[in-house]
C-alpha cells in the first residue's frame, strides 16, 4: 500500500507532481485561467471547434428538455435511447461497416472492445507507444502482450512471423492508432493492413486522433487511405473533434452484438445521457458534410503556418506539433514561459510520454487566428533557441 505522503513528496522531487486546476475554455481557441487571464489555448483536442458550436449546444439543450438530464440505467437495462441508437446509424454510415456500438468514453470503449475480442488463448500485438487505455485493455482481457517498434513495419513482421511460427492458427490482434497523440505522426495503415491480412490475424485501429480531422469525409485515416474495409475494428472518441465525450466502435454486425454481450465497460455503465448522444450526432453530421470540409482545410491550412513559422521542412502530417524538451523541469518552466506570453500547453511528461522526452504538446484548432499562431510561431522560435 501506498505512503501517501511519501509518494507526493517523490512526485515532487521528480517534477511529476500534478494539480488539478480551474480552466474555463471558450470559443476561439482561447482559455480563461483562474486569475482572470484570457490566453491562446493550445492544449485543447476540440480540432474542428465544435464545443461551441449553436447546433451541438442546441441540440444537447433539446434533447436534456424532451428527455431529462440522464439516462438512468445501463444500455441493456432502460439505457439506450433513440438518441443512442441515431448516433450510432450516423457513426455506422460514416465509418461504411455494417455497426457501431458506443461507450460512455475512448477509454471505457478500449477496455471494453479489446477485452471482448481476445482472452488469454490469444496474443495482442501493439504499436509500443499505443495509448495507456489500449494497453490497459489488453492487460485486462488476459491475452498475451506484445509490442513492436514504433510504426517499424520489420518489427511487426518478425514479430507476426514469430507468433505464427510458434501457433499456426492462434488469435493475433494487432493495434495501433492512427494519429499518434504524443507525437502527431500517423501510423503506415496501409502496410499494416497487408501484413495483418497476410498472417491471418485482426487489425484494430484507433482513430481518436484522425476522426473528424482526416478523410475526405472526416472518417479518419483509414478512409483518407481506402483501407477502411480491409480493418476489422475502427475505435475512436467523440471527445475530441466531435466536441463532445463518449467513445465508439465500428466493426461487423457480428462484433457488434459481441460487444454488447461481453463488454462489461457496457453491460455495467450507465448509459451516457441521451443529451450527450444528441449533441454527439450533430457534430457527426457537421464533420460528414461541407461545413466539416471547410474545418478540416481550415486546420491544415493553420498547421501549414504554424509548421512554416517554425522552419519545419515539409507539410506537417496532423496538427499536433510535439516540442521535446526532455528534462521535467524544463519542460515546466517552458510551459510557464509561453503562459506569461498568452499560450497555454501544459508540459507533457512520464508516465504519458517516456522518461527524459517531457515535452510541449501543441495542438492547432480550426478555432484559432492566423495572427496568433503567426505570434506562437515566434515565441516558441525564441524559447527554444534564444533568437
Amino acid at each position: 500500500m501506498k505512503n501517501p505522503e511519501q509518494f507526493l513528496a517523490e512526485l515532487k522531487s521528480a517534477g511529476l507532481l500534478r494539480l488539478l486546476r480551474n480552466v474555463e475554455c471558450l470559443p476561439g481557441g482561447l482559455a480563461r485561467m483562474e486569475d482572470g487571464r484570457e490566453v491562446v489555448n493550445l492544449a485543447s483536442n476540440d480540432y474542428l471547434g465544435l464545443a461551441h458550436h449553436p447546433a451541438l449546444v442546441e441540440a444537447f439543450s433539446r434533447a436534456a428538455r424532451d428527455g431529462g438530464a440522464g439516462a438512468m440505467a445501463s444500455r441493456l437495462v432502460t439505457g439506450t435511447r433513440r438518441e443512442h441508437s441515431r448516433l450510432e446509424d450516423a457513426l455506422t454510415a460514416l465509418k461504411g461497416t455494417e455497426a457501431a456500438v458506443s461507450f460512455s468514453s475512448g477509454y471505457a470503449t478500449s477496455l471494453g472492445v479489446i477485452t471482448s475480442i481476445v482472452d488469454r488463448e490469444d496474443t495482442v500485438l501493439m504499436d509500443k507507444l499505443s495509448h495507456a487505455s489500449l494497453i490497459d485493455g489488453a492487460r485486462l482481457s488476459g491475452a498475451r502482450l506484445s509490442t513492436f517498434l514504433h510504426n517499424d513495419m520489420d518489427s511487426l513482421r518478425k514479430k507476426l512471423e514469430r507468433l505464427r511460427g510458434a501457433n499456426s492458427s492462434g488469435g493475433i490482434l494487432v493495434v495501433t492508432e492512427s494519429v499518434f497523440s504524443m507525437d502527431g505522426d500517423r501510423a503506415p495503415l496501409q502496410e499494416i493492413v497487408r501484413l495483418k491480412d497476410e498472417f491471418g490475424a485482426l487489425l484494430l485501429v484507433d482513430e481518436a486522433h484522425g476522426f473528424g480531422v482526416l478523410g475526405e469525409h472526416g472518417a479518419g485515416l483509414a478512409e483518407e487511405l481506402g483501407v477502411s474495409s480491409r480493418i476489422d475494428f475502427q475505435m475512436g472518441t467523440l471527445s475530441k473533434a466531435a466536441g463532445v465525450s463518449g467513445g465508439y466502435v465500428a466493426c461487423s454486425r457480428a462484433w457488434a452484438d459481441v460487444m454488447v454481450n461481453s463488454a462489461r465497460s457496457l453491460i455495467y455503465s450507465t448509459a451516457p445521457p441521451p443529451a450527450l448522444a444528441a449533441a454527439a450526432l450533430a457534430a457527426v453530421e457537421i464533420i460528414r458534410g461541407g461545413e466539416g470540409k471547410e474545418l478540416r482545410r481550415r486546420v491544415s491550412m493553420l498547421a501549414d503556418a504554424l509548421s512554416a513559422a517554425l522552419g519545419m521542412t515539409g507539410r506537417p502530417v496532423s496538427s499536433i506539433f510535439p516540442v521535446v524538451i526532455g528534462e521535467n523541469a524544463a519542460a515546466l518552466a517552458a510551459a510557464g514561459a509561453l503562459l506569461e506570453q498568452g499560450f497555454l500547453a501544459p508540459a507533457i511528461r512520464y508516465p504519458t510520454v517516456p522518461r527524459e522526452t517531457a515535452r510541449l504538446r501543441i495542438t492547432v484548432t480550426a478555432d484559432h487566428q492566423a495572427v496568433k499562431i503567426d505570434q506562437l510561431g515566434k515565441a516558441l522560435t525564441e524559447l527554444l533557441h534564444g533568437e
